[in-house]
């Protein structure tokens, strides 16, 4: 599982860091592609693997379904980490998340959010936390 936040530079190549922390849990090899919120995901080969079974499991006759693969599938890239432990971002998805300098790498259990910074710290205000779970209760989730 991934697991916390990192803050790093891409630099002029789109090329970021991967935290030495990820690097052995994504493996060799990674797809990265667009994800909610306006971040990119990253997941080891064999999460992509069951993500996308679950999407071709979607009825093609349902529009949204059609439109959800669409996302994930358009933007997708495999992906490797080099031997200095970057991962390099093609610029359709830097362009797609705003990648421009400043990037936060958060591990949010079977994949790692690329933000941008400013992305992150305009999304990710937690002053609504108690109503939010309060709301995770009705999921069987009780802290």
């Amino acid at each position: 599982m991934f697991k916390g936040e990192y803050s790093h530079s891409i630099d002029s190549k789109g090329r970021v860091i991967v935290p030495a922390k990820f690097r052995d849990k994504l493996g060799e090899e990674s797809v990265l592609t667009k994800g909610l919120d306006g971040c990119l995901y990253v997941y080891p080969k064999e999460e992509w693997i069951k993500f996308e079974e679950k999407l071709n499991q979607l009825p093609l006759n349902r529009k949204d379904a059609r439109k959800m693969t669409r996302f994930f599938f358009a933007g997708a890239a495999d992906c490797e980490i080099d031997k200095q432990g970057r991962v390099l971002i093609p610029a359709v998805l830097r362009e797609f998340a705003g990648l421009e300098k400043e990037v936060v790498m958060v591990g949010i259990m079977n994949r790692i959010e690329i933000w941008s910074r400013e992305r992150w710290n305009d999304t990710n205000v937690y002053d609504d936390m108690e109503d939010i779970a309060e709301q995770m209760e009705e999921f069987g989730l009780l802290l």
